[in-house]
């Protein structure tokens, strides 16, 4: 496997006391800069702050992949949103998944809902990231191959807005300046925040808030905190709420505008909702029909959110259908194109049965992926084969895609984090890209690439994003 430089020497890499010293420096200058965590112990408390955990050292990113994958993504952001407009699309896209996966025919059916009422807002707002890996066909050539693309609380804006400052820093320790220099700046919080606040702008009610709904466990706060503090620069208030306050406190009015605590809602962004485990009772899905049938602007809309899914990210590399959203925009469809690695089918009859076989043979060629969010759903190697065993002859293999697995180069560095030992290891890294956009009927206000997010994690580590304990974060030094 040809291996990516680092960006550091070996001399440095190797150096055990050096880098240990670089090591402490770190967190502390993380501490200082706010890239912090609430701790696994107590997670909804403040009194006890960690810093979230990173890399010592930057990772290369070739400098053509990176501005490929910044370049493409107003082009991501209209597809999501046409595809959210698309009702046959969705339908006929989803129809096999709604039958085997309970989570998405219940957001299904809130989105028929939604349709047969009719929708009370025409203003539209989308936060995405669009995540990728680079696939090292060989020792010259990296192609940037998209992974998935998050349509639902798309994470650590605010986090990885702070961090650049961290590794500018380190590098000026160790003697790099010039490579120092070379770290981005990079802002996502601050163009979240600018989507948020013309979303609540066109919503036109001076008291109106928005409203951040969040999880029961908020050990991540801190990343939603540094998008709330940039709507309070705007003098927009803020309100943070779980699923079940908002069940005691909220409440539509005959105008349908949602109320919560008393306050009118103009913009509902949701940091919670993406997965099965966020719905604990009926109550949640109450809320959640309550608020898409709300005038409040949904971060995502329920059909935004049916975007994002597996199912749909694989329906959209068969040939003809990128055209069906950019029918005269070839450059775009190519653009587009040129980001999709092989995604599979498994739904019922011969197209599925061919991919099935084709993952019993090679399981080490491919990724087992369920309709899910949030890190750690992933199936690999011989678990792949127990998996297809078990449901190949049923319709429950409808809930999985099949995806070629990308093979990134490793890269060398030092991952630090909280209680775990400072040795080196070799590491893979997925390079995000945050997508803002705005609609109002059918005028799009607001379409813009906003920044991008680094995670590394070490290679023995198939899945998993930082919040789920696995990937760090970390900043491209574009080489």
């Amino acid at each position: 496997m040809p291996r990516m430089a680092s960006s550091i020497p070996d001399e440095v890499m190797m150096n055990a006391a050096l880098i240990k010293e670089l090591a402490d420096v770190a967190k502390d200058e993380a501490l200082l800069q706010g890239v912090l965590m609430r701790t696994k112990e107590t997670p909804n408390s403040s009194e006890l702050v960690t810093y979230a955990p990173f890399t010592l050292f930057p990772s290369p990113v070739p400098k053509p992949v990176f501005h490929q994958a910044l370049a493409v993504q107003t082009h991501f952001n209209t597809m999501v949103d046409k595809i959210s407009q698309d009702t046959d699309f969705l339908q006929e896209a989803l129809a096999s998944t709604i039958e085997v996966d309970d989570f998405t025919a219940r957001l299904f059916k809130i989105h028929q809902q939604i349709l047969k009422e009719g929708k009370s807002q025409s203003i539209v707002l989308g936060l995405n990231r669009s995540d990728y890996m680079l696939d090292q066909k060989d020792e010259k050539t990296s192609s940037l191959k998209q992974i998935e693309i998050n349509t639902i609380a798309a994470s650590f804006g605010g986090l990885s807005s702070r961090t650049p400052d961290v590794h500018r820093h380190i590098l000026k320790v160790c003697g790099r300046l010039e490579e120092s220099r070379q770290i981005l700046a990079n802002n996502p919080a601050a163009g979240l925040a600018r989507a948020l606040a013309k979303a609540w702008e066109l919503y036109a009610s001076e008291r109106a808030v928005v409203l951040f709904l969040v999880e029961e466990v908020q050990r991540n706060i801190f990343d939603h905190r540094y998008i709330e503090s940039e709507l309070w620069k705007r003098n927009i208030p803020s309100v943070r709420k779980r699923f079940d306050e908002v069940y005691e406190t909220g409440s539509l009015d005959p105008d349908k505008r949602l109320f919560v605590d008393g306050k009118e809602v103009a913009v509902v962004y949701f940091r919670d909702g993406y997965m099965p485990q966020n719905y604990i009772n009926e109550q949640c899905w109450d809320v959640r029909l309550m608020m898409e049938r709300s005038r409040a602007v949904k971060c995502p809309d329920i059909s935004t959110h049916l975007a994002g899914t597996k199912k749909v990210q694989q329906v959209l590399t068969r040939p003809g259908v990128l055209e069906r959203f950019f029918p005269e925009r070839p450059e775009v469809v190519q653009q587009i194109r040129a980001t999709f690695a092989g995604l599979y089918t498994l739904d019922v009859g011969p197209e599925g049965d061919n991919t099935v076989a084709m993952a019993l043979a090679e399981p080490d060629r491919f990724v087992l992926k369920p309709q899910r969010e949030g890190g750690g759903n992933n199936i690999y190697g011989s678990e792949i084969v127990r998996v297809l065993e078990a449901v190949k002859g049923s319709t429950e293999r409808t809930a999985y895609i099949l995806m070629d697995k990308i093979n990134p180069a490793p890269v060398q560095n030092y991952l630090l984090r909280r209680d775990a030992p400072l040795v080196i290891s070799n590491c893979l890294s997925e390079l995000g890209v945050f997508g803002a956009y705005v609609r109002q009927g059918e005028h799009m206000v607001m379409n813009e690439c906003v920044g991008h997010l680094l995670r590394t994690k070490s290679s023995e580590h198939e899945d998993g994003g930082v919040a789920a304990g696995v990937a760090v974060l970390d900043n491209p030094l574009l080489v």
